[in-house]
């Protein structure tokens, strides 16, 4: 273990099991002691489902709302490049079953980084495991253990109940996000761990993101939004907070 080393950790959370990422970032402190970048890059819908978790192991979700072939990819790559030149990492390491990072890991190495590799066990091929300069399968707790329950129901007898429990209910379908609301989150995805944001920073990210004029009101456009976000105080408003569905 060296805390004197920097080391980033991005995750492709498109890619692998919330299980899985939380098991990465456990092994990832247990080897180096501290990550100083922590990122996940998903859709809005992922990020949503996410939330609780990306909070409690602080990290940043990096929202993409593009949705063609391998865009969250594409982005992941290119901000890791930007992230390897402004902090200079000595250790990357990437959460990812993706064959389609090789360029990357190549790249990042150029720039003097060891690029570790995390998948999900079973998920990626052995010549994409053989670009990183180390790889670790992580095994999906979770499925083994439905699947162990599916093999004990399997091997008793027929048309004999279990229990009396009734059967849980189906989980509800995930929350499907207005189109201008995903946008808003894509330009500030600091809302979706809950954080309040004063709202000219705000207003400064949604010009940027070409959500409001020049001239335009932020409040005037979280408040077309109020089953999403939160003005306050109620009075003089200037701050915003994203209220996620699942906690309305």
């Amino acid at each position: 273990m060296n805390n004197n080393q920097r080391v980033m950790l991005l995750i492709d959370a498109d890619n692998v099991s919330a299980d899985v990422i939380e098991q990465a970032v456990e092994r990832v402190k247990a080897e180096h002691g501290a990550i100083h970048v922590r990122r996940a890059y998903c859709t809005a819908e992922s990020a949503l489902k996410h939330l609780k978790l990306f909070k409690s192991l602080s990290i940043r979700p990096i929202v993409n709302l593009s949705t063609g072939k391998n865009s969250t990819d594409i982005a992941m790559a290119v901000d890791a490049i930007d992230l390897v030149l402004a902090e200079r990492p000595e250790t990357v390491v990437v959460v990812s079953s993706d064959s389609d990072f090789a360029p990357l890991v190549l790249r990042l190495r150029e720039k003097g980084c060891r690029v570790q590799g995390i998948g999900q066990e079973g998920k990626t091929g052995e010549d994409s495991k053989q670009v990183y300069d180390d790889f670790i399968d992580l095994p999906h707790r979770r499925a083994r253990a439905a699947a162990k329950t599916a093999d004990k129901t399997a091997d008793k007898p027929p048309g004999k109940r279990t229990s009396g429990r009734r059967k849980a209910p189906p989980p509800p379908p995930e929350p499907v996000l207005p189109e201008e609301v995903q946008r808003i989150l894509e330009a500030m995805p600091e809302l979706l761990l809950g954080d309040s944001l004063p709202l000219n920073t705000a207003a400064e990210k949604l010009r940027a993101a070409k959500l409001l004029a020049r001239s335009g009101s932020s409040p005037k456009l979280f408040k077309k939004h109020p089953d999403f976000f939160e003005l306050t105080p109620e009075k003089q408003p200037n701050k915003v907070q994203y209220r996620a569905p699942a906690a309305r």
